[in-house]
């Protein structure tokens, strides 16, 4: 994973809730800075533990290569190439039979020149919240993997403005068992905390949604790896 000296002299105020539900992670976070552009993701792999943790590595190993190594630094075509590269390493004879491992994941590229964010998903999308305001930024219905729709990655832009805040996140947070009914959290509940609490400093917010999941989670197990990034623009 990338240090946190490293993110923090890209993007300096940022946060990232990291809890990999064993030792090893099927969660993993990148960031990376070709030029003017910044390029995060989060990343939620099949699978948790030793397995899970192989796809990170897989994973971390091809977006190193595609952005640092080949200089590729739009969204879509990152989502399509990793999705090559996975294909090719999990299915070699080309057998229906063939692992569907992959990963779901959301990406965005910041063009500080031209004040904008390009943004591609894998079934995970991403928010940005303005204002006190959060919208979703909604990915493709489709996993970086082997899979009956492998259609072309979308990319949507959006404008950029000073104070705006964009999330990242895999669904280990919303979907983690608790509260009174033993019920999910969910992701309407996950954007109205974002939503509630926006005037929280970033590093503020992170502990602030420690705290509530750990509320939440009480004596409930943790179900999956988690990874939420914050960035401030």
């Amino acid at each position: 994973l990338p240090t946190d000296e490293y993110i923090s002299e890209i993007i300096p105020d940022h946060f990232i809730l990291f809890k990999p539900r064993d030792i090893v992670s099927g969660d993993f976070y990148w960031l990376s800075q070709k030029n003017n552009k910044i390029i995060a993701t989060a990343v939620d792999c099949t699978g948790h533990g030793v397995p899970g943790a192989f796809m990170s590595m897989l994973g971390i190993s091809f977006m190193n290569k595609i952005v640092n190594e080949m200089n590729i630094t739009e969204p879509d075509e990152i989502l399509n190439r990793l999705r090559s590269n996975i294909v090719d390493a999990l299915h070699p004879k080309g057998y229906e039979s063939e692992s569907k491992d992959g990963m779901d994941m959301s990406l965005c590229v910041i063009d500080i020149e031209k004040n904008i964010i390009k943004f591609s998903g894998a079934f995970n999308s991403m928010f940005r919240l303005r204002a006190g305001e959060i919208i979703e930024i909604k990915a493709d219905r489709m996993p970086v993997a082997k899979y009956d729709v492998m259609e072309p990655f979308s990319t949507k832009v959006i404008d950029m403005q000073k104070g705006d805040i964009i999330y990242m996140y895999s669904d280990g947070y919303p979907d983690q068992f608790g509260g009174p009914k033993k019920k999910k959290f969910m992701k309407g509940k996950f954007k109205r905390l974002l939503e509630e609490n926006h005037k929280l400093a970033l590093d503020e917010q992170k502990i602030l949604l420690e705290e509530t999941l750990e509320n939440w989670k009480g004596n409930e197990p943790q179900i999956d790896d988690i990874v939420v990034i914050g960035i401030k623009i």
